[in-house]
């Protein structure tokens, strides 16, 4: 499960880093040896003969991240996205570890669709790939899946990118997640109420003239999966909440005990609907942007742990895809190589939060909601680790990006600091400097 490229053997030392493992709230300057791929020891002035030394002065060594939603696009999408491309841009932004969503073509359906998954990251990735697979056959929200298959091949979840209408259907779903013990990703939509609406019901869209969708169209389905949640004892993750109704329902049944929990992206917490008045393609997402009040009700989320992570929802289209009227366009951005950046800078910054609260959104809560390794800096797990330089002072080029898209939507934007140097399994993969190191 979580395929990549074999580790390399070298031993590893880094030293003087300000080391952040967030899980354990722990902040100190140490040093950190990696052996046979592991974190062999953290502490003051290590002394390993035999390792690789690394000056790490200055630096802040974090654990890698884990970002629960991307979309690697391959099968069938290779013209945007590559799962080679994908997990470099992953490396680039820091990212050691991924679930990668199985609405491809064909979808990741059945046990042949994830050995492809892995048997891809085998010969081309460079961080570790956590396949998602299809709840329904050909995500059609009708048969359901071979499930148990797939999660033998290595799913470690299950999820409709499209969204699943029927209720009997989905607490079926749920049902036999509870035998594969693993959580079903609820992509909440009422396509009754949505209609294929382009923009959030609200001002803008009366400005625009453009189809919308009310935040209901999200909260019903939230509030559906919920109940089916609590009914059925299904591990239940609401994939990106945008409004204010999904925060307070998922803060309400987490504490009747349900076992849900829920994520948000970057786009939703600084940006709002406004951002779609000039037309911009790249603000088309689904569920749309939504307003300031829904996205004061994010950051409260964030803040007294309704939400439980952040992930990118990286979703690549190319240039010739976006670059059409907004109504034609289709949905989605990327975020690989942003998602680091613009949360230690704008989301740090409005969040209100402190570092080790923010950073668990993207290491340990993430991986216990997968049931997989990483998110943690300790003795005896792997050695996925990021590097990340404090002092540069840069804008965002869309043109330097890994990724094979560039439909972001923080072009330009100010930063401070950057992923200097990312380890999956003990072995540097990227150098800020070099590049990839494979």
């Amino acid at each position: 499960m979580g395929r990549k490229p074999k580790e390399n053997s070298m031993n590893i030392l880094i030293q003087n880093a300000r080391v952040l493992n967030p899980a354990a709230g722990a902040d100190q300057t140490a040093d950190i040896l990696i052996e046979d791929g592991r974190i062999a020891k953290i502490g003051p002035s290590i002394r390993a003969k035999e390792a690789k030394a690394i000056d790490a002065t200055g630096l802040w060594l974090l654990p890698g991240l884990i970002d629960i939603h991307v979309h690697l696009r391959e099968p069938g999408f290779e013209g945007k996205e590559t799962i080679q491309s994908g997990t470099r841009a992953a490396a680039a932004g820091g990212i050691t570890s991924l679930a990668c969503m199985g609405n491809t073509n064909p979808p990741i359906d059945n046990q042949t669709g994830v050995d492809f998954i892995l048997e891809r990251v085998a010969a081309t990735g460079i961080v570790r790939v956590y396949p998602v697979g299809a709840i329904t056959k050909g995500m059609e929200s009708c048969e359901i899946a071979p499930i148990g298959e797939m999660v033998e091949a290595g799913a470690v979840a299950i999820c409709d990118e499209q969204g699943i209408m029927d209720s009997q259907v989905m607490r079926r779903a749920m049902e036999y997640s509870t035998i594969f013990h693993i959580p079903v990703l609820s992509h909440a939509e009422d396509f009754a109420l949505s209609q294929d609406g382009f923009i959030h019901e609200g001002q803008m869209a009366v400005k625009l003239g453009l189809i919308s969708q009310p935040a209901e169209a999200e909260a019903i389905q939230v509030a559906r999966d919920l109940l089916l949640a609590k009914k059925t004892g299904a591990q239940v993750h609401i994939t990106h909440i945008s409004t204010a109704e999904s925060v307070d329902l998922l803060r309400f049944y987490k504490k009747k005990g349900v076992n849900a929990t829920g994520e948000t992206a970057p786009h939703y917490l600084l940006l709002t609907d406004e951002s779609t008045e000039d037309f911009n393609t790249n603000a088309k997402v689904n569920p749309p942007l939504r307003t300031k009040e829904d996205q004061d009700a994010l950051f409260e989320g964030l803040r007294d742990g309704a939400i439980d992570c952040i992930a990118s929802d990286h979703f690549p289209w190319s240039c010739e895809d976006k670059n059409v009227e907004f109504p034609m366009a289709p949905s989605g951005v990327i975020g690989l190589e942003t998602l680091l950046p613009v949360m230690m800078n704008q989301i740090l910054e409005r969040s209100g939060m402190e570092l080790a609260p923010l950073l668990r959104l993207v290491t340990d809560k993430p991986a216990k909601i997968l049931g997989i390794p990483g998110g943690v800096l300790q003795e005896g797990e792997p050695a996925d680790l990021t590097l990340w330089d404090p002092a540069p002072r840069y804008k965002i080029d869309k043109n330097q990006f890994y990724s094979k898209s560039k439909n972001t939507l923080f072009d330009g934007w100010e930063m401070k600091g950057r992923v200097a140097r990312t380890f999956v399994g003990g072995k540097l993969v990227y150098d800020y400097d070099k590049g990839f190191l494979e």
